[in-house]
């Protein structure tokens, strides 16, 4: 395994997971990278390491370099085990002078891993030098976890983003500029989706203040994905644009079905989306993924959600999903609620509920159907979908 140079004195030294196809949750069907960092400066220093299992292949491209154990430092900018799991072992073959990792970082990595790994506290706007250049620190809190951090190689101007900027695919092409953008770009998205929608807020702060701090990446390395060269400033303005979560006029329409009945329904709320003239995606959990919900919700302003009735609650599908957008706290969607039943329709009114507790501003009561929908039932969805058509046409304007 051969490292590969990526600037004057920086190395790429991590592993590609080709075969991992879901990640808590997340569908990663073109799988992932774990990227670590040998910045080779008087002072050798490695910045994270990977998920365990890929230990043997990181420290195989470490010395094709060097020596490992002449690595005087090692910085961990995120906890989380993807880019951790292999740190013990990397410190007891290494036996760095310095661990460096946030306040919230020393907490993290000990209730891991039970253990003091040298560590070595530092904040926003602490320095370390490297010998030749200088490594300072920037707390990105919550980005997606309290003890995420930046790292940033101040002379040749490389911002080490943890999770931030990446994405959950698997390339041998390190470079945003040797990667094919129609690939990267639903990617990318996907991942913002995801993973970084709940912190929109602390996004833009984050980027705000990294604005005044007069930082200009000619390179962003995150611990995902590949590395931005060709324009950096590309993802960061990516960023902004999701954070901001601006109306549009498109609608997603989440549901399952039993016997075909809500999808029925479902169908002629998306025609009456249509003919109102607003972008609509109707996502059956048959056939889709949590994570393709999200992807597709993040650029849309209205949310339906429709679920037959199984055992008096709504679908398993449906619950399942209905947490996962929960805890994504995606802002601005309008939205209602419809589904089928056989003698008790209470379920279908409780996703009303569901979308009001997100956060959902509610167009209409919850549309429901007594086993199959009749022709005025089926005029009341197409009547729905023409209603929050016009609700969004009058958000974006």
């Amino acid at each position: 395994m051969q490292a590969v140079k990526i600037s004057n004195h920086v190395y790429w030294v991590g592993a590609i997971d080709w075969n991992i196809r879901d990640f808590h949750g997340y569908s990663t069907k073109r799988g992932t990278t774990y990227n670590a960092y040998l910045v080779m400066g008087e002072k050798p220093t490695l910045i994270d390491t990977v998920k365990k299992e890929f230990y043997g292949e990181m420290m195989e491209r470490i010395a094709s370099v060097i020596d490992p154990k002449k690595i005087e430092i090692i910085i961990s900018n995120h906890s989380e085990l993807d880019h951790a799991g292999a740190l013990p072992q990397t410190v007891a073959a290494v036996e760095p002078k310095e661990v460096y990792v946030s306040a919230m970082g020393l907490k993290d990595l000990t209730g891991h891993f039970h253990k003091n790994l040298n560590f070595k506290i530092v904040k926003t706007g602490d320095k370390i030098d490297v010998g030749g250049d200088t490594i300072s620190f920037i707390e990105a809190r919550m980005l997606h976890w309290p003890d995420s951090m930046f790292s940033y190689l101040e002379k040749e101007n490389i911002l080490f983003s943890n999770d931030v900027f990446g994405m959950h695919y698997a390339t041998s092409k390190l470079f945003d500029d040797e990667n094919d953008e129609r690939i990267w770009l639903t990617e990318a998205e996907k991942y913002y989706a995801n993973i970084v929608l709940p912190y929109s807020d602390i996004v833009l702060r984050l980027l705000e203040q990294v604005k005044k701090m007069e930082l200009s990446p000619k390179m962003i390395a995150p611990d995902h994905g590949f590395i931005w060269r060709k324009d950096p400033t590309r993802i960061v303005q990516l960023y902004t644009q999701w954070a901001t979560q601006a109306p549009t006029n498109k609608a997603v329409i989440v549901y399952d079905t039993m016997w075909g009945s809500t999808e029925q329904m479902a169908r002629q709320i998306a025609d009456g989306l249509r003919t109102g003239g607003t972008e609509v995606k109707m996502l059956s959990m048959h056939a889709n993924d949590r994570s393709k919900v999200a992807l597709e919700l993040l650029n849309a302003s209205a949310l339906l959600l429709g679920s037959p009735v199984l055992n008096s609650q709504i679908f398993p599908a449906m619950a399942d999903v209905i947490c996962y957008l929960k805890g994504l706290r995606k802002k601005g969607l309008i939205g209602a609620a419809f589904g089928s039943y056989g003698w008790n329709g209470a379920p279908v009114d409780s996703l009303t509920k569901t979308l009001e507790e997100m956060g959902v501003e509610i167009v209409a009561p919850a549309v429901k159907s007594p086993f199959v929908p009749d022709e005025a039932i089926k005029k009341t969805c197409f009547e729905l979908g023409q209603q929050v058509s016009q609700k969004l046409t009058e958000k974006i304007k």
